[in-house]
């Protein structure tokens, strides 16, 4: 695998990672709060929301490169 690719899944397994973990621990504390269950029901939610979202940042990322150095007229 060469190197550029292997950095882009790093960096789509890493940047999954933090987003999501972000992303479904504030989701979750706001729809339940955190109640006596709420770590179980965060790795849940983050589990699901993982499996989906890495390979969306994995096929979207380059998208949005391209479209952010269109927008700003730079390359990407």
């Amino acid at each position: 695998m060469a190197a550029q690719k292997k950095f882009h899944l790093a960096f789509s397994l890493i940047m999954g990672l933090l987003m999501i973990s972000l992303m479904t621990f504030v989701i979750t504390a706001v729809n339940i709060g955190f109640p006596a269950d709420f770590l179980s029901r965060w790795c849940k939610a983050f589990a699901v929301a993982y499996t989906v979202g890495v390979p969306v940042i994995f096929f979207v990322a380059p998208l949005a490169r391209k479209l952010t150095g269109r927008l700003l007229g730079v390359p990407a």
